[in-house]
């Protein structure tokens, strides 16, 4: 685990801009990952999420905000034989009042198979989530423009951020 987090920003001008960065994080996350998304309403956390599974070879049309299922699970068809295919579970836990209801929701089965978990709104479950995972906050800064806050709590991203550093610098 890293001693301080790693921080990197990416400045998005336009929707279209998330693609490409879509395709670094899926080219560079780890078969297990937990991302941590923040941002107001608007923000655009259920795009970056289009985004990835399309860069990770879901189809984008089936991802759609869970606010009122609150968890969707994605699976990337297998590419070959010995490829299980990759396991995205989107939650949107704009709705919990606090970290009980997860209980309730079946979040503990969720989770607990392989794959990428991005959960928007993650602050509303602060205490319960891993201590090693990559937050990406999202800023509005105009109405096509977003800033990304990257903040890595795990050496298993030390890919990720080098190569959006090497790209963002």
């Amino acid at each position: 685990m890293l001693l301080s987090p790693d921080r990197v920003r990416v400045a998005l001008p336009n929707e279209a801009a998330i693609l490409p960065l879509a395709a670094v994080l899926v080219a560079s996350l780890p078969q297990r990952a937990f991302v941590a998304l923040m941002g107001d309403l608007g923000a655009g956390k259920t795009t970056f999420v289009k985004a990835i599974a399309a860069a990770a070879g879901i189809d984008p049309s089936e991802v759609v905000s869970p606010t009122f299922g609150l968890i969707h699970i994605h699976q990337r068809p297998p590419h070959a034989t010995n490829d299980p295919g990759q396991r995205l579970v989107h939650a949107d836990l704009y709705r919990l009042i606090g970290a009980a209801d997860l209980d309730e929701i079946g979040w503990d089965d969720a989770i607990a198979s392989p794959g990428w978990v991005f959960v928007e709104w993650a602050q509303r479950i602060a205490s319960h989530l891993p201590a090693e995972r990559l937050d990406i906050d999202i800023d509005i800064d105009s109405e096509t423009g977003r800033t990304l806050s990257f903040t890595s709590y795990s050496c298993d991203y030390r890919l990720l951020m080098q190569r959006l550093k090497d790209r963002h610098a």
